[in-house]
Protein backbone atom coordinates (compact mmCIF):
# COMPACT_ATOMS: atom_id res chain seq x y z
CA UNK A 1 0.00 0.00 0.00
CA UNK A 2 0.99 3.75 -0.29
CA UNK A 3 0.06 6.42 1.40
CA UNK A 4 -0.54 10.18 0.71
CA UNK A 5 1.19 12.31 3.88
CA UNK A 6 -1.13 14.86 5.11
CA UNK A 7 0.14 16.95 8.18
CA UNK A 8 -3.11 18.64 8.84
CA UNK A 9 -6.73 18.55 8.08
CA UNK A 10 -9.14 21.64 7.42
CA UNK A 11 -11.65 20.53 9.33
CA UNK A 12 -10.23 21.61 12.20
CA UNK A 13 -11.02 24.69 14.86
CA UNK A 14 -9.78 26.02 17.93
CA UNK A 15 -8.27 23.63 20.37
CA UNK A 16 -7.85 21.01 17.43
CA UNK A 17 -11.03 19.86 17.44
CA UNK A 18 -13.22 19.86 14.33
CA UNK A 19 -14.95 22.47 13.45
CA UNK A 20 -18.53 21.41 13.56
CA UNK A 21 -17.62 19.97 16.74
CA UNK A 22 -20.61 22.34 19.38
CA UNK A 23 -17.90 21.92 22.22
CA UNK A 24 -15.36 24.53 21.46
CA UNK A 25 -14.13 27.10 24.34
CA UNK A 26 -15.36 26.79 27.71
CA UNK A 27 -18.71 25.65 28.69
CA UNK A 28 -21.54 27.80 28.98
CA UNK A 29 -22.25 26.41 32.85
CA UNK A 30 -25.36 28.77 33.05
CA UNK A 31 -27.13 27.20 30.36
CA UNK A 32 -26.17 23.76 31.14
CA UNK A 33 -27.39 24.44 34.83
CA UNK A 34 -30.61 25.45 33.32
CA UNK A 35 -31.50 22.28 31.56
CA UNK A 36 -30.01 20.10 34.39
CA UNK A 37 -29.99 21.56 37.62
CA UNK A 38 -28.10 18.88 39.74
CA UNK A 39 -25.24 20.56 37.74
CA UNK A 40 -25.00 23.68 39.46
CA UNK A 41 -23.59 21.95 43.04
CA UNK A 42 -20.60 20.88 41.40
CA UNK A 43 -19.84 24.50 39.21
CA UNK A 44 -17.13 26.25 41.18
CA UNK A 45 -14.51 29.09 40.27
CA UNK A 46 -12.40 28.79 37.60
CA UNK A 47 -9.00 30.15 38.49
CA UNK A 48 -8.88 32.47 35.27
CA UNK A 49 -12.46 33.49 35.52
CA UNK A 50 -15.83 32.23 34.51
CA UNK A 51 -17.24 28.92 36.14
CA UNK A 52 -15.92 25.07 35.85
CA UNK A 53 -16.03 21.59 37.81
CA UNK A 54 -13.99 20.08 39.95
CA UNK A 55 -13.09 17.28 37.23
CA UNK A 56 -11.17 14.66 39.87
CA UNK A 57 -14.57 14.51 40.95
CA UNK A 58 -16.18 11.30 39.21
CA UNK A 59 -19.83 12.90 40.16
CA UNK A 60 -18.97 16.18 38.69
CA UNK A 61 -17.56 14.62 35.16
CA UNK A 62 -20.83 12.65 35.15
CA UNK A 63 -22.88 15.80 35.97
CA UNK A 64 -21.44 17.38 33.36
CA UNK A 65 -21.71 14.90 30.96
CA UNK A 66 -25.78 13.96 31.77
CA UNK A 67 -26.50 18.35 31.25
CA UNK A 68 -24.30 17.97 28.11
CA UNK A 69 -26.21 15.43 26.89
CA UNK A 70 -29.43 16.39 27.68
CA UNK A 71 -28.82 20.30 26.68
CA UNK A 72 -27.08 19.71 22.96
CA UNK A 73 -28.45 16.05 22.06
CA UNK A 74 -32.05 16.27 23.31
CA UNK A 75 -31.47 13.11 26.01
CA UNK A 76 -33.95 13.22 29.13
CA UNK A 77 -32.23 10.59 31.00
CA UNK A 78 -28.51 9.18 30.95
CA UNK A 79 -26.29 7.76 33.93
CA UNK A 80 -23.71 5.40 34.57
CA UNK A 81 -23.22 2.15 36.75
CA UNK A 82 -20.95 2.49 39.48
CA UNK A 83 -17.38 1.69 37.27
CA UNK A 84 -17.84 2.70 33.67
CA UNK A 85 -15.92 4.05 31.73
CA UNK A 86 -17.44 8.22 31.63
CA UNK A 87 -16.36 9.19 28.27
CA UNK A 88 -15.22 12.97 27.24
CA UNK A 89 -17.88 14.07 25.52
CA UNK A 90 -16.30 16.74 23.04
CA UNK A 91 -13.64 13.77 22.00
CA UNK A 92 -16.22 11.16 21.15
CA UNK A 93 -17.74 13.76 19.11
CA UNK A 94 -14.92 14.41 17.25
CA UNK A 95 -14.49 11.07 15.85
CA UNK A 96 -18.40 10.95 14.20
CA UNK A 97 -17.73 14.49 12.43
CA UNK A 98 -14.61 13.21 10.89
CA UNK A 99 -16.33 9.93 10.10
CA UNK A 100 -18.80 12.20 8.67
CA UNK A 101 -16.47 14.33 6.66
CA UNK A 102 -15.04 10.55 5.14
CA UNK A 103 -18.83 9.76 4.14
CA UNK A 104 -19.49 12.69 2.71
CA UNK A 105 -15.82 12.11 0.35
CA UNK A 106 -16.94 8.66 -0.42
CA UNK A 107 -20.12 8.38 -2.78
CA UNK A 108 -20.63 5.24 -2.27
CA UNK A 109 -21.74 6.14 0.97
CA UNK A 110 -22.07 9.36 1.18
CA UNK A 111 -25.03 11.91 2.80
CA UNK A 112 -27.50 10.79 0.43
CA UNK A 113 -30.30 10.89 3.35
CA UNK A 114 -28.21 10.74 6.69
CA UNK A 115 -31.28 8.58 8.43
CA UNK A 116 -29.83 5.73 5.79
CA UNK A 117 -26.20 5.87 7.15
CA UNK A 118 -26.41 2.59 9.50
CA UNK A 119 -23.54 2.22 11.74
CA UNK A 120 -21.75 -0.63 13.64
CA UNK A 121 -20.49 0.69 17.11
CA UNK A 122 -18.09 -1.94 18.22
CA UNK A 123 -17.74 -2.22 22.19
CA UNK A 124 -20.56 0.31 22.49
CA UNK A 125 -19.63 0.54 26.04
CA UNK A 126 -22.80 0.83 28.76
CA UNK A 127 -22.55 4.77 28.18
CA UNK A 128 -23.39 4.10 24.65
CA UNK A 129 -21.74 7.36 23.79
CA UNK A 130 -20.95 7.11 20.07
CA UNK A 131 -24.73 5.95 19.56
CA UNK A 132 -26.39 8.49 21.25
CA UNK A 133 -24.51 11.35 20.03
CA UNK A 134 -24.65 9.87 16.37
CA UNK A 135 -28.34 9.86 16.79
CA UNK A 136 -28.09 13.72 17.71
CA UNK A 137 -25.55 15.26 15.59
CA UNK A 138 -26.72 13.03 12.41
CA UNK A 139 -29.87 11.04 12.61
CA UNK A 140 -28.02 7.91 12.11
CA UNK A 141 -29.06 4.44 13.18
CA UNK A 142 -26.70 2.81 15.65
CA UNK A 143 -25.89 -1.45 15.95
CA UNK A 144 -23.79 -1.18 19.09
CA UNK A 145 -22.23 -4.31 20.76
CA UNK A 146 -20.48 -5.03 23.66
CA UNK A 147 -19.01 -8.24 25.40
CA UNK A 148 -19.75 -7.13 28.94
CA UNK A 149 -23.40 -7.93 29.30
CA UNK A 150 -23.71 -5.66 31.91
CA UNK A 151 -22.93 -3.08 29.85
CA UNK A 152 -25.62 -4.00 27.05
CA UNK A 153 -28.32 -4.34 29.68
CA UNK A 154 -27.43 -0.88 31.24
CA UNK A 155 -27.28 0.60 27.21
CA UNK A 156 -30.84 -1.05 26.26
CA UNK A 157 -31.96 1.39 29.41
CA UNK A 158 -29.99 4.07 28.13
CA UNK A 159 -32.51 3.43 24.98
CA UNK A 160 -35.43 2.92 26.68
CA UNK A 161 -35.80 5.43 28.77
CA UNK A 162 -35.30 7.94 25.92
CA UNK A 163 -37.53 8.80 23.06
CA UNK A 164 -35.17 10.35 20.96
CA UNK A 165 -33.30 6.79 20.76
CA UNK A 166 -36.16 4.68 19.82
CA UNK A 167 -35.87 2.45 16.78
CA UNK A 168 -32.45 4.39 16.10
CA UNK A 169 -30.36 1.94 18.53
CA UNK A 170 -30.12 -1.67 18.75
CA UNK A 171 -27.98 -3.10 21.78
CA UNK A 172 -26.28 -6.34 20.99
CA UNK A 173 -24.16 -8.96 23.16
CA UNK A 174 -21.30 -10.33 21.82
CA UNK A 175 -20.97 -13.50 23.35
CA UNK A 176 -17.06 -14.33 22.01
CA UNK A 177 -14.97 -12.41 23.12
CA UNK A 178 -11.97 -12.89 20.64
CA UNK A 179 -14.04 -12.19 17.60
CA UNK A 180 -15.15 -8.82 16.77
CA UNK A 181 -18.24 -9.49 13.90
CA UNK A 182 -18.87 -12.83 14.61
CA UNK A 183 -21.38 -13.97 17.04
CA UNK A 184 -23.40 -10.07 16.96
CA UNK A 185 -23.42 -9.40 13.44
CA UNK A 186 -25.03 -11.86 10.83
CA UNK A 187 -22.25 -12.39 7.79
CA UNK A 188 -24.88 -10.77 5.87
CA UNK A 189 -25.74 -7.79 7.48
CA UNK A 190 -24.48 -4.11 5.70
CA UNK A 191 -23.41 -0.97 7.61
CA UNK A 192 -22.28 2.16 6.02
CA UNK A 193 -19.63 2.39 8.52
CA UNK A 194 -18.11 1.10 11.88
CA UNK A 195 -16.72 3.12 14.81
CA UNK A 196 -14.65 1.50 17.80
CA UNK A 197 -13.40 3.11 20.79
CA UNK A 198 -10.20 -0.06 21.57
CA UNK A 199 -9.19 -1.07 24.86
CA UNK A 200 -5.57 1.01 24.88
CA UNK A 201 -3.77 -0.81 27.57
CA UNK A 202 -2.15 -3.81 27.79
CA UNK A 203 -2.82 -4.46 31.69
CA UNK A 204 -4.82 -3.01 34.55
CA UNK A 205 -1.18 -0.55 35.75
CA UNK A 206 -0.55 0.15 32.48
CA UNK A 207 -4.27 2.04 32.12
CA UNK A 208 -4.06 2.90 35.52
CA UNK A 209 -0.57 4.74 35.24
CA UNK A 210 -2.09 6.19 31.59
CA UNK A 211 -5.67 7.78 33.48
CA UNK A 212 -2.96 9.21 36.68
CA UNK A 213 -1.02 10.85 33.67
CA UNK A 214 -3.63 12.45 31.81
CA UNK A 215 -4.61 13.66 35.31
CA UNK A 216 -2.12 15.44 35.97
CA UNK A 217 -1.59 16.73 32.25
CA UNK A 218 -4.91 18.26 33.29
CA UNK A 219 -4.08 20.01 36.42
CA UNK A 220 -0.87 21.76 34.49
CA UNK A 221 1.01 20.13 37.21
CA UNK A 222 -0.72 21.31 40.11
CA UNK A 223 -1.60 17.91 41.14
CA UNK A 224 1.09 16.20 43.49
CA UNK A 225 -1.19 13.19 45.14
CA UNK A 226 -2.08 10.17 43.41
CA UNK A 227 -6.02 11.05 42.07
CA UNK A 228 -9.03 9.78 42.40
CA UNK A 229 -9.37 8.56 38.91
CA UNK A 230 -12.38 10.37 37.84
CA UNK A 231 -13.19 8.29 34.39
CA UNK A 232 -13.68 4.80 35.54
CA UNK A 233 -13.71 2.02 33.19
CA UNK A 234 -13.94 -1.66 33.14
CA UNK A 235 -11.37 -4.28 32.23
CA UNK A 236 -12.84 -4.88 29.10
CA UNK A 237 -12.97 -0.84 28.23
CA UNK A 238 -9.50 -0.04 29.05
CA UNK A 239 -7.28 -3.04 28.47
CA UNK A 240 -6.44 -6.31 27.08
CA UNK A 241 -4.05 -8.50 26.27
CA UNK A 242 -1.34 -7.44 23.85
CA UNK A 243 -3.19 -3.43 24.17
CA UNK A 244 -4.88 -1.96 20.90
CA UNK A 245 -2.29 -2.97 18.94
CA UNK A 246 -3.50 -6.83 19.22
CA UNK A 247 -7.05 -5.81 19.32
CA UNK A 248 -7.22 -4.04 16.05
CA UNK A 249 -4.85 -6.45 14.15
CA UNK A 250 -7.40 -8.59 15.04
CA UNK A 251 -10.38 -6.24 13.56
CA UNK A 252 -8.05 -6.09 10.78
CA UNK A 253 -7.90 -9.51 9.90
CA UNK A 254 -11.83 -10.40 10.89
CA UNK A 255 -13.12 -7.39 8.79
CA UNK A 256 -10.70 -9.31 5.78
CA UNK A 257 -12.77 -12.33 6.26
CA UNK A 258 -16.04 -9.53 6.05
CA UNK A 259 -14.91 -7.41 3.60
CA UNK A 260 -18.45 -6.37 2.93
CA UNK A 261 -19.87 -6.22 6.42
CA UNK A 262 -18.98 -1.87 6.09
CA UNK A 263 -18.30 0.02 3.18
CA UNK A 264 -16.02 2.03 5.76
CA UNK A 265 -14.22 -0.01 8.93
CA UNK A 266 -12.49 2.59 11.71
CA UNK A 267 -10.90 2.82 15.04
CA UNK A 268 -9.47 4.93 17.01
CA UNK A 269 -5.56 4.39 17.53
CA UNK A 270 -4.22 6.22 20.37
CA UNK A 271 -0.48 5.75 20.18
CA UNK A 272 1.72 6.68 17.23
CA UNK A 273 3.96 3.57 17.94
CA UNK A 274 1.12 1.06 17.45
CA UNK A 275 0.80 2.31 13.57
CA UNK A 276 3.56 0.34 11.84
CA UNK A 277 2.69 -2.76 13.50
CA UNK A 278 -1.18 -1.96 12.15
CA UNK A 279 0.08 -0.47 8.93
CA UNK A 280 1.36 -4.06 8.13
CA UNK A 281 -1.58 -5.71 9.15
CA UNK A 282 -4.13 -3.81 6.72
CA UNK A 283 -1.30 -4.95 4.17
CA UNK A 284 -1.87 -8.05 4.89
CA UNK A 285 -5.54 -7.56 4.67
CA UNK A 286 -5.30 -6.16 1.44
CA UNK A 287 -7.23 -3.32 2.39
CA UNK A 288 -7.60 -1.49 -0.87
CA UNK A 289 -8.03 2.25 0.93
CA UNK A 290 -6.29 3.21 4.08
CA UNK A 291 -6.94 6.67 5.74
CA UNK A 292 -5.34 7.90 8.91
CA UNK A 293 -6.84 11.06 10.45
CA UNK A 294 -5.29 13.09 13.45
CA UNK A 295 -7.43 14.15 16.15
CA UNK A 296 -6.54 17.01 18.99
CA UNK A 297 -8.31 17.46 22.14
CA UNK A 298 -6.40 19.70 24.30
CA UNK A 299 -3.18 18.02 25.15
CA UNK A 300 -4.28 14.66 24.09
CA UNK A 301 -3.29 13.49 20.28
CA UNK A 302 -4.52 10.51 18.93
CA UNK A 303 -6.02 9.36 15.37
CA UNK A 304 -8.44 7.46 13.40
CA UNK A 305 -6.99 4.64 10.94
CA UNK A 306 -9.48 3.69 8.83
CA UNK A 307 -9.89 1.59 5.71
CA UNK A 308 -12.18 -0.47 3.15
CA UNK A 309 -12.07 -2.86 0.65
CA UNK A 310 -12.71 -3.59 -3.06
CA UNK A 311 -16.02 -3.67 -4.58
CA UNK A 312 -16.06 -5.37 -7.84
CA UNK A 313 -16.89 -2.12 -10.01
CA UNK A 314 -13.98 -0.11 -8.16
CA UNK A 315 -10.22 0.61 -9.63
CA UNK A 316 -7.31 -0.53 -6.57
CA UNK A 317 -7.05 3.34 -5.31
CA UNK A 318 -5.03 4.12 -1.71
CA UNK A 319 -4.48 6.89 -0.01
CA UNK A 320 -4.40 8.30 3.75
CA UNK A 321 -1.82 9.67 6.11
CA UNK A 322 0.59 8.52 8.44
CA UNK A 323 0.30 10.42 11.66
Amino acid sequence: MSYVPTNSSPTHGDGGLHSHNRHHGRYDFPRLVAVYSGLSRFVIPHPDGGDTVDFFDPAAVIALNRALLMADYGLAFWDLPPGALCPPIPGRVDYLHHVADLLAEDRGAGRKTESKVRVLDIGMGANCIYPILGVGEYGWRFVGTDTDAGSVAWAKKLVAANPSLKDRIECRHQPLADDIFAGAVRATERFTVSVCNPPFHASAAEAEAGTVRKLRNLSEGRLTERPLLNFGGQSNELWCRGGEVAFVRRMIAQSGARPAQCRWFTTLVSKRASLPAIERALHTAQAAEVRIIPMTHGQKHNRIVAWRFLERSEPPTVSGALI
